[in-house]
Formats: structure tokens, C-alpha cells, sequence
């Protein structure tokens, strides 16, 4: 496969070093450029234009999410893999929400970074220009065909649930302060009530959530909150 060129962006040169060097580990991937700040990022992005972009979100300027969002505004072809020490599940959804292709929580070692690397990589090669099969879709996706999916706390998703959805729900369940209906988890997330019901009762399946129900007239309303 085509060697993949990646941009550090870490304030710490130290840990900008450290990542630099787990990356330069992995068979295939070269380091082409380090960034201290976001506007630095922004700047080096597009004179170097590489393939993946290790993104900090704590940055000295403009903050690593403000960052994801111009990169994806001004339609930058790169893959941007996360790796911060925010671990809020608010932040983590926005994240996905702006197409980030891997996560990583400081501090991680190198064989993780080199899984996410490899990752993006199959993703690369699978989506080439042309017409795609399923199992191309799958292979950018990291599912295995055949194989059940993995929720957002390790699980196995039922046919049809998507991870990337999961971990949407999942983050919104973790932040309520209250019970709270399917309906109003959808109009947070933008979903559909009956979509985000089906992501809700598998985690009560999986004993992640429980149900409690509110009574008024008519039917009692199903509200679910996350098992602390």
C-alpha cells in the first residue's frame, strides 16, 4: 500500500517526539512535519498536504476541535486521528460528529497508535476511486463481514446498529442529568426517536441503562438512564 504521511500537532515537543517516533515504528507511515499550535496545523496541512493529521486538542491557539471543524470546512482530504487527554463524553461526540477516523486517550502506547494508523491505511485502500462493494464499505468501517460489531463498552451490537451511532447515544446517556425519553435523547442528537430507541433498549439489554417509567395520561413513557 502507499506510504502514509503524517502531521503531529502537539504543543509538548516532548510528547510531539515520543508520538513522532511511535509513528515512525509503523512499516509504511513517515513523519513529514511537526505543529506546536493549531494555526501552525492549519498552515502546514495545506503546504504539505499529508494523509493523516495526529491531532491534540488542547492547543496553545485555536483549539483542536475548532481545528477538525476548519479542516473538514475547507475540505482538506486527510484523515485526522484524535489523541488527547479529554476524556468528556461531550468532547469525544464531537469528535466523531466532525469525522475523525481514531481516538486515542494520553497516555497510549505505540502498538495503539499503530493499530488507528493501520486502520486509516485499509480505510485508504478500500475506498479507492471506482465503484464500491459492501465489503469495501465494511473494511474502511473496521467491520469484518460476518461478524457482529463492537458497542461502545466492548460489546457486540445487534445486526443493523452502527458503533459510531452507539458511541453518539451512549455519550448522550452518560451526560443526562435526569431520566429521559427516546424522544428527548433524539432531539438532542439530531436522530430519530425510533432509531435512538433501538441504540437505548439494547444498552438496558445489556444492563448499561435501565428504565424507569413516568406516568401521566395514557401509556406510561419508557425513560432511560445510564447504570452508574
Amino acid at each position: 500500500m502507499a506510504e502514509l504521511r503524517v502531521l503531529v500537532v502537539d504543543d509538548d515537543p516532548m510528547v510531539a517526539s515520543v508520538h513522532g517516533g511511535f509513528v515512525a515504528a509503523v512499516p509504511g507511515c513517515r513523519v513529514v512535519g511537526t505543529a506546536g499550535t493549531g494555526a501552525q496545523a492549519l498552515e502546514l496541512v495545506a503546504r504539505l498536504r499529508p494523509d493523516v493529521v495526529l491531532l491534540d486538542l488542547y492547543l496553545p491557539d485555536v483549539p483542536g476541535l475548532e481545528v477538525l471543524a476548519r479542516l473538514r470546512g475547507g475540505g482538506a482530504d486527510v484523515d485526522v486521528v484524535v489523541i488527547s487527554a479529554a476524556r468528556e463524553a461531550a468532547t469525544v461526540r464531537q469528535a466523531l460528529r466532525g469525522g475523525v477516523a481514531g481516538y486515542l486517550i494520553k497516555p497510549f502506547g505505540a502498538a495503539q497508535l499503530r493499530e488507528r494508523l493501520e486502520h486509516v491505511r485499509a480505510a485508504r485502500g478500500a475506498l479507492a476511486p471506482g465503484v464500491l462493494e459492501q465489503a469495501d464499505v465494511d473494511r474502511a468501517l473496521g467491520v469484518r463481514a460476518g461478524a457482529p460489531r463492537p458497542g461502545p463498552a466492548g460489546g457486540r451490537l445487534p445486526k443493523g446498529l452502527s458503533a459510531e451511532t452507539a458511541a453518539l447515544v451512549a455519550g448522550a446517556l452518560a451526560e443526562a442529568d435526569d431520566p429521559s425519553s427516546a424522544s428527548e435523547f433524539a432531539e438532542r442528537l439530531g436522530l430519530s426517536r425510533v432509531a435512538v430507541r433501538r441504540y437505548l433498549e439494547h444498552f438496558v439489554e445489556e444492563g448499561a441503562a435501565r428504565v424507569r417509567l413516568r406516568y401521566g395520561t395514557g401509556r406510561p413513557e419508557r425513560l432511560y438512564e445510564r447504570v452508574r
